[in-house]
């Protein structure tokens, strides 16, 4: 059996191995994903062309840092996650390690990415993975929120998420349940937003094969 090549193909084997495992636990979440699906990207999400003002950020350690930092003023690919508890980050971070930044690094492109959880979380999920690319906390997500991708569990979930010990207050370093609908940008070096795919169910992510595509056509 050959192993998983995209992101979409190892989330739909996580869910053929939960549908005969946990399948009860995981309902809350399945009927979420297909209500987010349905419900589309919400309006009022900022454009290519928007501009994203510097902002401070905590690195895997709690030091803070900037978006200026992290960038470099280099074109930069940002994604934005939910966090290191959430199992489609973790395969879409793992991912992009393994897929996207070789490639990146190759074309001089910085890939950060970013979550409303508390630094260390942060460190967990950059350990866990090996990631060898920035991971920063956005306490408040300022940045989430200037891009107009904030969103919240629904109540179903949340009280799924509580039942097996998921508590986002004490997760996100704002101690709200607010988090980014998974999103990646590509952001010029004067943090011009050159092109941005924003998802409105948490289970789909933005493929390295899509990213490649959008920076060739931006001919970055």
């Amino acid at each position: 059996m050959t192993s998983p090549s995209t992101i979409a193909d190892r989330v739909a084997e996580m869910h053929a191995a939960a549908a005969t495992s946990s399948g009860e636990q995981a309902t809350p979440f399945r009927r979420e994903q297909a209500m987010l699906a349905a419900r589309g990207v919400p309006p009022g999400v900022a454009p290519a062309g928007t501009i994203v003002p510097d902002t401070e950020l905590l690195d895997p350690y709690g030091a803070v840092t900037t978006l200026d930092a992290a960038t470099s003023n280099r074109t930069s690919v940002v994604v934005f996650y939910r966090g290191a508890w959430c199992p489609y980050c973790n395969i879409a971070l793992a991912a992009y390690q393994s897929h996207l930044l070789p490639q990146l690094t190759d074309r001089g492109v910085r890939l950060i990415a970013i979550s409303p959880q508390k630094p260390d979380g942060s460190l967990t999920m950059q350990q866990k993975h090996d990631l060898a690319f920035t991971v920063l906390s956005d306490p408040g997500n300022v940045i989430a929120r200037h891009l107009g991708i904030l969103t919240q569990p629904s109540e179903e979930a949340r009280a799924a998420q509580l039942q097996l010990g998921l508590d986002l207050t004490s997760v996100n370093a704002d101690g709200t349940v607010t988090l980014p609908m998974p999103a990646t940008i590509i952001l010029s070096g004067d943090h011009v937003v050159r092109w941005i795919d924003v998802h409105s169910d948490y289970s789909s992510r933005t493929e390295p094969s899509q990213i490649l595509q959008a920076l060739d056509e931006a001919g970055l």
